[in-house]
């Protein structure tokens, strides 16, 4: 499901907001790591074809710089990013650093919420502005239509591989809260 936005809570016009809605069959912290650490999301994501979290980190943290590759197509966009929430497993929130064609601005939040079955559902939220501004009314629909066609196709890429790989990455996450041995 997948709807857009552009009143703001003044009653003003806005960067267009479109939001979606997806059952993930993982709970919670289990889909937000498919999402944020690099180790899982590249092996999944149909958007995003390479992340890099500035300093080396297996995933994005508050303030952390990420540099963000285009998959397939959209190999050629790339963008760089500012986590300004990361919430472990709740919520992330990032705003794109500059410009990259074709976006002047953009924005994306990403809230989990458990389901009584062990499920979860996320909720992805984003926004931007297109450019050149004077031909937005051109490009902005487009764009729109594309990126919204992507979420959709990228989220249901999760689903399918967190169907097969939910106990890998809860395994995973079992071994990364074991203390290292030390010598």
């Amino acid at each position: 499901m997948g709807n857009a936005d552009r009143l703001s809570w003044h009653g003003h016009l806005t960067m267009p907001r479109y939001r979606f809605e997806f059952e993930m069959p993982a709970n919670t912290t289990v889909a937000f790591d498919a999402f944020h650490f690099t180790v899982w999301r590249n092996q999944w994501d149909s958007l995003v074809g390479n992340t890099i979290v500035q300093d080396g980190a297996p995933c994005p943290f508050l303030d952390a710089r990420t540099n963000n590759r285009g998959s397939g197509l959209l190999s050629l966009l790339s963008m760089e990013t500012t986590f300004i929430n990361f919430d472990r497993p709740k919520a992330a929130a990032a705003t794109m650093n500059g410009k990259s064609f074709p976006f002047s601005r953009w924005a994306a939040s990403m809230q989990h919420k458990a389901l009584p079955d062990g499920h979860s559902v996320l909720i992805y939220t984003y926004s931007f502005e297109v450019w050149p501004q004077g031909l937005s009314w051109l490009f902005q629909p487009f764009v729109a239509s594309l990126f919204n066609y992507q979420t959709r196709r990228r989220f249901k890429k999760m689903q399918s591989f967190l169907k097969t790989h939910a106990s890998q990455i809860e395994n995973w996450q079992k071994l990364q809260l074991q203390p290292q041995a030390t010598e």
